[in-house]
């Protein structure tokens, strides 16, 4: 199904791809990031997406960041509505009951990094970029970029990042984190080959480990553990746990829902 900037397929069982392609460089204007909440409400209503990937139809860029020139033509309220917007599609992929990965090919900059950042996991490709070089707009990183890089890539880092404004290659960022895996072709079909891992396991598991994995940079470590042991013991009660363990004492795949 599609909209007209944003589009998504069901590509193979539990895995969603949902494609950007707003030319020149898909800014993150009111029209994707309607179509991106359009995409995620799809993914809810089907209720049974497993994971989902976001990428990009163009060639150059994953997406640019904000749409300057509508910054340059609105007022105050209409900002703080237009960063709402952004901070909301964001906020619901890294919320969303699925795995979600960011296949990020060509430029990844300001909300179009952020974008990514609020997914699960990335894949970048070689011709990737990345950067928040909102300073050089008088501005901070205002959808999640100076919560989210700092996590991923530790505080002198993204401090290095957001303070100069630079360009991340794509050797770097997977050297520091900021990048999962790396693809030294179709960053889709990578994309892809990920999908198909995850999509073996069991969905809720995987969601207490990253809810578990959350929970280290937020709780001391023994509030984390007592997190991690309620998590462990939810799943066994009212998990796929059962599934699970059986299919193994039985030396078959487990049938997860």
């Amino acid at each position: 199904m599609s909209d007209q900037v944003v589009s998504w397929r069901l590509e193979s069982p539990g895995v969603v791809v949902v494609t950007l392609d707003h030319p020149p460089a898909n800014a993150l204007g009111v029209p994707i990031l309607d179509g991106l909440h359009a995409a995620l409400d799809a993914a809810e209503r089907a209720g049974d997406v497993k994971v989902l990937i976001l990428a990009s139809a163009l060639d150059r860029f994953f997406a640019a960041g904000a749409d300057i020139k509508h910054l340059s033509a609105i007022d105050a309220e209409t900002f703080l509505a237009y960063g709402g917007r952004m901070r909301a599609v964001n906020d619901r992929l890294t919320a969303a009951q699925w795995i979600s990965i960011a296949a990020v090919n060509g430029l990844a900059l300001g909300g179009g990094l952020e974008l990514a950042m609020a997914c699960t996991l990335r894949v970048g490709g070689e011709a990737a970029r990345y950067g928040l070089p909102e300073v050089k707009l008088g501005l901070i990183p205002g959808a999640g970029g100076t919560q989210r890089l700092p996590r991923l890539v530790g505080r002198g880092r993204a401090l290095d990042i957001m303070l100069t404004g630079r360009t991340v290659g794509a050797d770097e960022a997977l050297r520091i984190g900021l990048v999962d895996r790396s693809a030294d072709g179709d960053v889709v079909r990578e994309a892809l080959t990920l999908a198909s891992e995850l999509v073996t396991s069991s969905l809720p598991a995987q969601l207490a480990v990253v809810r578990s994995v959350d929970a280290a940079f937020e709780l001391s470590n023994g509030e984390g553990m007592a997190f991690e042991a309620q998590q462990e013991q939810q799943l066994f009660e009212q998990g796929e746990a059962a599934e699970g363990i059986r299919a193994f004492v039985d030396k078959r795949p487990p049938n997860f829902a």
